[in-house]
């Protein structure tokens, strides 16, 4: 059994004023039938999660967001779709260790941001069913995102956040763990003071303390469309997307 855990808690302060939740925010197109419609983010990294192998799907929302839920309602493609509520603003790592409960130890996670467009599609299937692999992208400024440095043999040695002088071109974009590794880290999360906000540092800690990690260069491009800028990279990413498939 595959979950996919998707936190979707998050204001989206940088792209406000919105009259609804970012992850519904619409980019590019998708075909109903013959009808051609709006695609909100979100449904690419469904999408993504779904051609990894996942068939049940936990989206964490705040108390306000219940414009997903009709959205997406109980199910995508051949996924069934829950939610967990994260009672109040508490960073990446406090929103999808919300989704524990439902987990088997044994259980493959597949974890990634909704607010992400990437190529390609089944890039997923590249990670292996081990603890804690990393699925990383190359990007021209990665000092903007969660840069992945690894060893010649694909092993994570640092994971370094917003770091301006990032040693590595190659980001994270989403991850696969098993069940019991991130109760792991959750247990270790909880004795941090303070707590880790992001998923960067927590794994790097879990480095430090003996745990492993692989990296798997498979992604090709990668895009965050939570402000103005990552939109229209998004939408330029997408229109070019499509004229090679024509």
């Amino acid at each position: 059994m595959t979950w996919a855990v998707i936190p979707a808690a998050g204001i989206g302060s940088r792209m406000q004023p919105l009259a609804f939740s970012k992850e519904l925010l619409p980019v590019g197109s998708r075909h109903d039938g013959e009808a051609e419609r709006p695609r909100a983010v979100s449904e690419y990294l469904l999408e993504r999660m779904v051609a990894g192998g996942a068939t049940r799907i936990c989206i964490v929302i705040s108390p306000g967001k219940s414009d997903i839920i009709e959205y997406y309602g109980g199910s995508f493609g051949e996924a069934n779709i829950c939610y967990v509520v994260q009672p109040q603003p508490g960073g990446l790592c406090d929103a999808i260790f919300r989704a524990l409960p439902l987990i088997g130890d044994e259980e493959q996670v597949l974890v990634g941001l909704p607010d992400t467009v990437w190529f390609p599609i089944e890039a997923l299937q590249s990670l292996g069913d081990g603890d804690l692999s990393f699925l990383l992208f190359p990007v021209d400024r990665p000092e903007l995102f969660d840069a992945v440095v690894c060893d010649d043999d694909g092993n994570v040695k640092e994971i370094q956040v917003k770091q301006q002088d990032a040693k590595s071109r190659w980001i994270w974009g989403a991850f696969k763990l098993r069940g019991r590794v991130l109760r792991a880290l959750h247990e270790l999360w909880r004795t941090r003071d303070p707590r880790d906000p992001y998923i960067g540092t927590l794994v790097n800690e879990w480095l430090a303390r003996g745990g492993q990690a692989v990296g798997i260069a498979a992604g090709a491009s990668y895009v965050d469309v939570g402000t103005v800028h990552g939109y229209r990279q998004a939408m330029t990413l997408l229109a070019e997307r499509q004229r090679e498939t024509r």
